[in-house]
């Protein structure tokens, strides 16, 4: 069949005239350019899907070895990084309240009834609908303590609030000065106008607005400086004073550190500057004890032996249960074992375990919360080898606060147990 067909294509194709072989010829080289087209784009089309591979191939394999390079740049930065030096933040108020005032009792526009001055100008204002002490016009004053002269113990804490301002235009002077007296008169400042000396123990000076540096004077003559940055708003200050070691904190970091300091007798705010508005103190806290003094060779009598020695009671923040719970958290227990072993070691003594809560929450939760932490506390005691006969557990809710229940480090204050010898 087919040799009939090729036959057949044959006669006709020297039966047609030139015409119709032209025409076969065109259609024939049209045929080959689009086959020869089609192929080339196709060639073109592979190869650029080839092309698209390896730049792609090429892309990946840089941004992997950008990927190895930031690893290993990440990695030598850890390993370059310096390691971080810490320092104890070990401050604890007073277990016996001297003198307080947080003003919220006080009138405004009135000098604070719980003040003396020697000089310049004091009133009671509200800041940001906080009331607080304005003193201006150089002024001097100090806690109204009725009785004469010094009152300061061997062992004591001083605290206070104050706001600092970052910045204040057309402002010169910008430092206020808490003082520590050294002599039993308290009618007259230790110092003549802005400048205290031989009569002060330690002096501190630190800013209220624009600076970072901060310095103090000690023992008289001897002086220091050092840098802290406040935030704005209100900031926390306090001072510990044990026999002769003195440390002063800025919002509870420790900033000065001096272990021989003279007994100082009583104390002082100076603000040596006229402007009035600038600065504002509340919550001034004095109160009897000091943070342990630190002394290697001597004998070590503990914090709650010496506690119950002078007050009567052991009072600690540091017994923490979980929240809403009466369950003690694992770390609560070294406290726990250093009350247990002063227990064990005065057989006889009966205690009262108090425990007390911040105000967050109803009484209907808070009372028998408390009841239930005091007698956690009674039943770690005993499994600790106290007779629990001696021991009786008291829940005081939220009724017996001994700070501001309006801030955090206030209410963590009066979250507390105390241990009180009966």
């Amino acid at each position: 069949m087919k040799k009939w067909t090729i036959a057949l294509a044959l006669l006709l194709t020297m039966s047609m005239d030139a015409n119709a072989q032209g025409f076969l010829k065109k259609l024939k080289d049209k045929a080959v350019e689009k086959v020869k087209d089609k192929i080339e784009n196709k060639v073109e089309r592979e190869t650029d899907e080839v092309m698209d591979d390896v730049l792609d191939g090429k892309k990946k394999e840089k941004s992997s070895k950008k990927n190895r390079n930031d690893a290993d740049d990440s990695s030598a930065s850890a390993s370059d990084e310096q390691p971080q030096a810490t320092t104890s933040s070990d401050f604890k108020r007073g277990s016996v309240i001297l003198f307080q005032d947080d003003v919220t009792a006080e009138q405004v526009g009135e000098f604070p009834s719980k003040w003396d001055m020697f000089s310049g100008t004091v009133e009671t204002k509200t800041l940001g609908g906080v009331k607080a002490i304005n003193p201006t016009d150089n002024a001097q004053i100090q806690p109204l303590i009725k009785e004469q002269g010094a009152y300061l113990p061997e062992e004591f804490t001083i605290e206070y609030d104050f706001y600092y301002w970052n910045s204040k235009d057309d402002v010169a002077l910008n430092d206020m000065k808490l003082i520590l007296a050294v002599t039993k008169d308290r009618s007259e400042f230790p110092g003549e106008g802005h400048d205290v000396g031989d009569l002060t123990a330690f002096v501190l000076k630190h800013g209220v607005c624009d600076t970072r540096e901060h310095g103090y004077i000690f023992n008289g003559n001897k002086d220091g400086a050092f840098e802290y940055s406040f935030k704005k708003g209100w900031n926390h200050v306090a001072l510990s004073f044990n026999k002769r070691a003195l440390k002063v904190y800025f919002n509870d970091k420790r900033v000065v550190n001096l272990p021989r300091v003279n007994q100082p007798t009583w104390m002082c705010f100076q603000v040596p500057f006229e402007y009035e508005n600038l600065t504002f103190i509340r919550n001034v806290v004095i109160a009897k004890g000091a943070v342990a003094l630190y002394d290697r060779n001597a004998q070590d009598v503990s914090a709650v032996e010496k506690a119950i020695q002078e007050t009567g009671k052991f009072v600690t923040n540091n017994i923490l249960f979980d929240t809403g719970k009466a369950t003690l958290k694992q770390e609560s227990m070294i406290e726990i074992m250093k009350v247990a072993d002063y227990m064990k070691k005065n057989p006889n003594v009966r205690f009262e375990v108090q425990g007390h809560t911040d105000n967050q929450g109803s009484d209907k939760i808070n009372d028998p919360l408390s009841q239930q932490r005091a007698e956690a506390i009674v039943k770690a005691l005993e499994g600790l080898g106290v007779d629990g006969f001696n021991l009786r557990a008291v829940g005081k809710g939220s009724h017996e606060p001994v700070a501001d229940n309006k801030t955090e480090a206030g209410r963590a204050k009066n979250r507390r147990v105390e241990f009180i010898k009966k």
